[in-house]
């Protein structure tokens, strides 16, 4: 009879556990990245009375519940910030603290520092990938982990235009004369970000014959006047076309190349190829019957501009935004694969560390390796259900009423037995 003191306290003891339990998922509703915790009952050994096995058996409690962490996916909020990422699948942010130790999480709400540090909320380095390759000018995610360090204030330089194209069509019905005359400006950049317009000038010198001039303004190159267009030499020459409107001279795959010496800025010389065909073979220039126009130019320039803001896009890129429009990639945020991360230890401030039980976390780019995608601009809300939180709370506070009522039990047939001595 007595071990039913034992037995109630251990289950008060247990109901109280999951008590805390409830307590702390229902304080946690509102944190992001927050996995609930469900927790698992289980009974103590029994003992068997009688002469045969199992014929009476009497257990002596319930033992401390196991609390098990569900990592099911939570919904995904967007939200204003420009740096907020949140974890669509599998994985975990990889964090360092101040003692360099490495953590793991599934808050993505980032910030940055006054050094351009990639940070939680709570000042851990968000670890991924910032060095560029060179041939491709991409983040380089071959190389180990480390800070995102982002450009802060800093001053983009200017890139020098080593090509241009220009789309036009030159009409084929015009007269071979001085009336046929049609120009057109492109601007470039020089290695100090300096602008120039260049007037690309044609005319119909013949059936299927066009030349062509490039002219920058005399103002701009020494030896040139003032209000006047200078001609860029070797920027001259002539455009076939076939009975199709098709250019065919010059023939696919060369460009016209030519160099703009002596900037009255003191820029370095400009080397610039004009390209008169698309990546695929396709001319640019065509003569048909319309009235000559052009469509769409481009070049690889760009002036000096400042930083606009920095931003975390979806797939987990940290990108760069400069006053003339440019977009560059600086960083790549890394993520973490955990094959068991039920054994994950939380360690406070929404992040978890590894346990002993815990598998070895695999790194690498979101989106590959059965690791989730990255969504910029989001957080993945806390999963907790509060009306499923609500449930269990009742039925904890009733298993724990009804085992206060065994203690009480027990405690009056134990003052009975003692009373039959007097």
């Amino acid at each position: 009879m007595f071990t039913s003191f034992s037995t109630a306290l251990s289950a008060l003891n247990a109901t109280s556990t999951a008590i805390d339990v409830v307590g702390n998922n229902l304080a946690n509703l509102n944190s992001p990245g927050f996995k609930t915790s469900q927790v698992i009952f289980r009974d103590l050994v029994t003992q068997s009375l009688g002469a045969g096995l199992g014929e009476t058996q009497v257990g002596f409690g319930t033992g401390v519940p196991l609390t098990v962490r569900q990592f099911t996916q939570g919904a995904i909020q967007t939200t204003s910030g420009l740096l907020d990422a949140a974890i669509q699948g599998d994985g975990f942010f990889v964090i360092n603290d101040a003692s360099g130790n490495t953590l793991y999480t599934r808050a993505g709400n980032f910030q940055t520092d006054k050094d351009g540090n990639l940070l939680t909320d709570t000042g851990n380095w968000v670890q991924g990938w910032t060095t560029i390759d060179p041939t491709t000018g991409n983040v380089d995610t071959n190389g180990p982990i480390g800070k995102i360090v982002v450009p802060v204030g800093s001053l983009k330089a200017p890139t020098a235009t080593t090509d241009f194209s220009v789309d036009l069509n030159l009409d084929s019905s015009a007269a071979a004369d001085a009336t046929s005359a049609f120009s057109t400006p492109i601007t470039v950049y020089d290695s100090l970000g300096t602008s120039h317009v260049l007037t690309l000038n044609f005319q119909k010198t013949g059936a299927g014959q066009w030349s062509y001039q490039v002219d920058v303004p005399g103002a701009e190159v020494s030896g040139g006047t003032p209000g006047t267009p200078f001609p860029i030499s070797g920027a001259s020459g002539t455009l076939t076309f076939d009975s199709s409107g098709q250019l065919t001279d010059p023939a696919a795959g060369s460009k016209i190349s030519f160099s703009i010496t002596g900037l009255a800025d003191g820029a370095s010389d400009m080397s610039m190829s004009w390209d008169p065909y698309t990546s695929a073979g396709a001319a640019r220039i065509t003569q048909f019957g319309e009235t000559s126009a052009s469509s769409a130019s481009a070049q690889n320039g760009s002036s000096a501009a400042e930083l606009v803001h920095v931003g975390l896009s979806d797939g987990g890129q940290i990108l760069a935004q400069y006053s003339n429009g440019d977009q560059v990639m600086v960083g790549q945020v890394a993520l973490a694969s955990i094959r068991n991360p039920d054994t994950l230890i939380a360690s406070g401030n929404n992040n978890f560390q590894l346990s002993a039980r815990t598998a070895i976390p695999a790194i690498g780019e979101p989106g590959t390796g059965g690791r989730g995608t990255i969504a910029g601009g989001s957080i993945e809300a806390s999963t907790v259900d509060i009306a499923r939180e609500f449930t269990n709370l009742i039925v904890y506070q009733r298993g724990y009423e009804a085992n206060s009522r065994v203690v009480t039990t027990a405690d009056t047939l134990s003052q009975d037995t003692i009373n039959l001595i007097h």
